[in-house]
């Protein structure tokens, strides 16, 4: 007898509560409702904008006005990733590849890290001694005055100097 209830109890948990059918026309309820035309976004600026923000429409004016000097640009406004954690890892990937004298592969992980944090002092100048050592002068300066423009007090400011110095003397 017990064991008769458990089994009609078991089987009425599992019967679905809605037929296939039902479940169909659930769906097609779902997808007639919305779609990308259908949902309009207010992009409007708020009432106050212009007076809580003055310089905002000169500042677009303005990008709009260099969109329109660079024909080759489509005027949509890229940006790159801020990923320093991930630019961080790419620094010390490149370290590894720098030490076993790989600078092909340093040289694009440093380059990485510069594109996830722009203006990476380090990665900067790591990425300078790689391109020395590859023998590409011109991309090194650039890296050790970029290093330099960064810190220009910094801790390896004198070797950049002095790396500056060489190449110059090179040339």
């Amino acid at each position: 007898m017990m064991v008769l209830v458990l089994a009609t109890v078991s089987m009425a948990q599992d019967s679905p509560d809605k037929t296939a059918s039902d479940k169909r026309a659930d769906r097609n309820r779902e997808s007639e409702e919305s779609s990308s035309r259908d949902a309009r976004i207010d992009i409007s600026p708020p009432k106050d904008d212009a007076k809580n923000h003055p310089g905002s429409r000169d500042a677009v004016a303005d990008f709009d006005a260099d969109v329109k000097d660079k024909p080759d640009e489509s005027g949509v406004a890229e940006f790159h990733p801020w990923n320093p954690m991930k630019a961080l890892k790419d620094i010390e990937v490149g370290d590894f590849y720098f030490k076993r004298k790989n600078y092909k592969a340093a040289v694009e992980r440093y380059k990485e890290a510069l594109y996830y944090k722009d203006g990476d002092a380090t990665a900067s100048f790591r990425l300078a001694e790689c391109q020395e050592k590859l023998g590409d002068k011109a991309e090194a300066k650039k890296y050790f005055d970029q290093y330099l423009k960064i810190l220009p007090d910094g801790p390896l400011a004198k070797d950049a100097h002095a790396a500056l110095d060489r190449l110059a003397k090179a040339q």
